[in-house]
């Protein structure tokens, strides 16, 4: 079974026990709690579906669930795969190719990042406007199957204007402040060192994390609208005299877990 096959079972496995969503979430570190708020919703262990890659990192669960939210009906993906882990880009945007061929038409990627801008503090949620692809690598290289999209697609706009226009609306109606910025994506899993952070400042990078722009240009060439929003989880290393820890990315997305939820209830009401 080629690589569209096993894409096409998976959609096929979701379809026939949770219909066909209109949005796609695919929520990240310590943000998985969202997916408890959807109404009437089927949920199914990544383990349960065909050829889906696993999460095992904390703060993963791996989980989808789909149900109901401001008249939307929307598919919570409680944790990703991750490139650092040693899967292929193909595996990491498995799922994103599954929403796709569902006729997922929105996703929403979430993130925990690190804050290389200073005002980007721990706990603030940042609009994703552009972004840099520092992992190395591309989830279109190889052979291209015409069937999930073009072989060149364009990506002057990955991250769609008009969902960042109904975010920052959202926001404003909810009261909370909101950022903007262009987000970075390293291999990891190490974090970055100081000398890093300063560099990916000069090339205008304002927030750095390990996900989402993989996924991200996989939609773009399926013609998936996306939006993207991090949530600063601590300030980049150099930034503050403080060493970094993975306990600090999941308490920060704990505190900010309502504020987000909030957020992303408007975002599907204004859909």
């Amino acid at each position: 079974m080629d690589y569209f096959d096993q894409v096409e079972e998976a959609a096929g496995f979701i379809r026939q026990r949770a219909g066909t969503p209109d949005v796609a979430i695919v929520l990240g570190s310590g943000l998985g709690d969202f997916a408890n708020t959807l109404t009437g919703a089927v949920s199914f262990p990544y383990a349960d579906l065909p050829h889906w890659p696993a999460s095992r990192v904390v703060g993963h669960e791996g989980r989808l669930a789909i149900g109901l939210m401001a008249g939307q009906r929307v598919a919570a993906l409680s944790g990703r795969a991750h490139y650092y882990e040693g899967h292929d880009l193909r595996t990491v945007t498995f799922a994103t190719r599954v929403m796709g061929r569902l006729g997922v038409k929105v996703v929403i990627l979430t993130n925990a990042a690190g804050g290389i801008t200073v005002s980007l503090t721990p706990g603030t949620l940042m609009l994703i406007d552009d972004h840099i692809n520092l992992l190395g690598s591309n989830p279109l290289v190889g052979p291209n199957d015409d069937r999930f999209g073009p072989r060149f697609p364009d990506m002057t706009e990955v991250y769609s204007r008009r969902l960042r226009g109904l975010a920052a609306s959202a926001a404003q109606a909810l009261g909370i402040a909101i950022g903007h910025g262009v987000y970075v994506a390293l291999h990891g899993p190490s974090y970055e060192t100081p000398a890093e952070i300063r560099y990916l400042r000069t090339i205008g990078a304002d927030a750095v994390g390990m996900s989402t722009v993989p996924e991200a240009i996989v939609a773009r060439q399926m013609g998936v609208d996306v939006l993207g929003i991090s949530c600063i989880s601590n300030a980049a290393a150099g930034v503050l005299p403080q060493p970094l820890d993975h306990k600090e990315v999941m308490e920060v997305a704990r505190r900010v877990r309502g504020t987000f939820a909030s957020l992303l209830g408007g975002i599907l009401e204004r859909l």
